[in-house]
Parts: C-alpha cells; structure tokens; sequence
C-alpha cells in the first residue's frame, strides 16, 4: 500500500512489515591538501578536533534523516557508531558509520547521512586551511561515499 498526494510523490507503508534487526554501513572520504592532514594529525586546527567532531556529527546527522529526506521514515535507532582516521598516504580522512535498529525499514539513509555529516563536520572545521587565494577549494572533496555492508536478520 501506498500513500501519494498530488505531487506524484510516495512514502511506501511499512506497517505489514516485521520488525527485523537491520544494519548499515557506509564509507566516505574527504580529500585536503597534505598540510591540512599535518594539521589535523598534529591536533594545530583552530577549531579544534575534526575527528572528535566528525564522530559527534555523525551521529546526530543520522537521527536528523527524516527530515533531510521526507520520504524516509522515521525510526527507532538503536546505535549509531562513527569512526575516523586519518589515510596520511592518500592525503584523505576517511569515516564509517554504523547505524543498528530493529525496525520495519532499513537504515541505509540512516548510515548515509551519518557519513556525509561527518564529512562535512571536517570540511567545516579545516576550511581556511583549504582555501586558496580566491577563496576556492582546488583540492578539498568528499569522495566514495557509499554502503559498504547491509544486514537484514
């Protein structure tokens, strides 16, 4: 069953469905200038600790997915886990995100937007040092986003 409004648009139902533990987890990267991974690696960033804030970010972007993503349901998360790491040979940091519920849907957008949070929660915090003279980021993305695993029991 469905619901649609005029707009076309479809939130599917869920409620026929079992509660089921589910999992996901996604992978990104965010590319900088070597100087900027020094910096981060060194603990000399201004605002602070990107990684520490990645971590918390991620986590309170994956409770806000409902309302980034209308569509999405709203759900009962469980556990959310964001790790960060510094890849000082490819000059990227990288985070995964691990969101767990026993739930009716999945929470692949869940990890997503966990992820994305928490690379975005890095680009904040190290942006002046991303920059170049006209104000533009030339090296700086975020890169290879993506559900590594999804686990539905």
């Amino acid at each position: 069953m469905e619901d649609a409004n005029s707009s076309g648009l479809k939130q599917i139902y869920v409620g026929d469905k079992e509660v089921v533990f589910r999992e996901a987890v996604a992978e990104g990267y965010i590319k900088l200038r070597r100087e900027t991974i020094e910096r981060v690696e060194s603990k000399n960033v201004e605002k602070g600790d990107p990684l520490t804030l990645a971590r918390l970010g991620g986590i309170a972007g994956s409770k806000y997915t409902p309302l980034l993503l209308p569509l999405c349901h709203n759900i009962r998360i469980e556990a959310v886990d964001v790790d960060a790491w510094i890849d000082k040979s490819s000059s990227r940091i990288g985070v995964r995100a691990r969101v767990r519920a026993h739930e009716k849907t999945g929470v692949e957008m869940e990890a997503l937007v966990a992820a994305m949070t928490a690379l975005l929660n890095i680009w904040d915090m190290v942006k002046q040092y991303e920059k170049d003279e006209r104000g533009q980021y030339p090296h700086t993305a975020v890169e290879f986003v993506r559900i590594v695993s999804k686990t539905k029991e």
